[in-house]
């Protein structure tokens, strides 16, 4: 792998463009922040989606807005919304395993139908002028069926495909198959990026170390991460945890104050940034417990004074 690609997953209700702004401001070294999915709803493309793509809430922040679609129809409208406000990078979401999604024929869905898929690929055709990359699963019920539309995949205009090994119905139980991924390198003709319960990553010697194991393919491109660095963003770098926590928040902790109204609203986004953090069990419980915003400042108070300390 003679450089490595680094990418940010996108997770609905958390990684919106304030946070995707804190952490390219106060961490960095992701080369694309990928945005939560943007989705037809009740016939219209939904415009939270495109109010978290607006180029000018990610001016300055290297982002890649994603797409979910079940047919060629949904697709080219979704683009043509994106392009309108000026896009021309798309990410096409074939792994999302909600069942919601998955039932609409979206998402690892998508994967269980192969004409679907066909549409979609002479939609992207049309458009020369966006790059585009896909995002998938080994497939919904079966690795089959995840093989099935390799040949299609293939044959897209696709900077690189992400794949994510598991099966749609296990969401995220069980283990990333890194074996199944390899499998999948070996017919994929694009360059790979691997992404699945990447908590630990190094690059030693060309090799892609996740934890205690390692992916190696001529086709590697990189990673993507969600989970994990939702958990540690201060996974790619040098820095504190304790000063990246501090430095984050008070981005999104501004941000929300600033446009939400009451209480309630306010924390429900504070809370989400505390979620998965790595932290101290006792002192998460407390900030995620208060009701109220001086609870919630003292909270994070008791947080901030102990943090870093052995």
């Amino acid at each position: 792998m003679d450089s490595t690609y680094i990418a940010f997953a996108p997770l609905q209700g958390y990684t919106d463009a304030v946070y995707r702004r804190a952490h390219w401001e106060c961490v960095g070294g992701v080369d694309e922040y990928y945005t939560p999915f943007v989705r037809i709803e009740k016939g219209e493309v939904r415009r939270k989606g495109l109010r978290d793509t607006d180029p000018e809430r990610n001016a300055g922040v290297p982002t890649v807005p994603q797409v979910i679609a079940r047919d060629g129809d949904e697709f080219a409208r979704l683009c043509d919304a994106l392009q309108g406000q000026g896009w021309e990078r798309i990410d096409l979401n074939m792994g999302c395993p909600f069942p919601m999604q998955v039932k609409a024929g979206r998402g690892s869905g998508l994967l269980q139908h192969p004409e679907r898929v066909e549409e979609i690929f002479k939609e992207m055709q049309r458009r020369p002028e966006v790059v585009s990359s896909v995002k998938m699963r080994l497939g919904q019920e079966s690795e089959e069926e995840g093989m099935r539309v390799m040949p299609i995949v293939n044959e897209m205009p696709l900077i690189h495909v992400t794949l994510h090994p598991r099966l749609g119905r296990q969401q995220y139980k069980g283990v990333a198959d890194k074996e199944a991924f390899l499998r999948f390198a070996e017919v994929c003709r694009h360059p790979m990026v691997y992404n699945g319960d990447v908590l630990e990553l190094r690059i030693e010697n060309g090799e892609l170390r996740i934890g205690a194991d390692s992916v190696e393919s001529t086709k590697l491109k990189g990673v993507m991460i969600g989970r994990g660095l939702l958990a540690r963003p201060w996974m790619l770098s040098d820095k504190e945890p304790h000063e990246v926590i501090k430095g984050m928040h008070a981005i999104v902790y501004r941000h929300a104050t600033e446009t939400l109204c009451g209480d309630s609203q306010i924390l429900s986004r504070l809370h989400a940034f505390w979620e998965y953090l790595d932290i101290p069990h006792k002192q998460k419980k407390a900030i995620m417990k208060a009701t109220t915003l001086p609870r919630y400042r003292e909270a994070v108070a008791v947080y901030n004074s102990t943090a870093g300390q052995p």
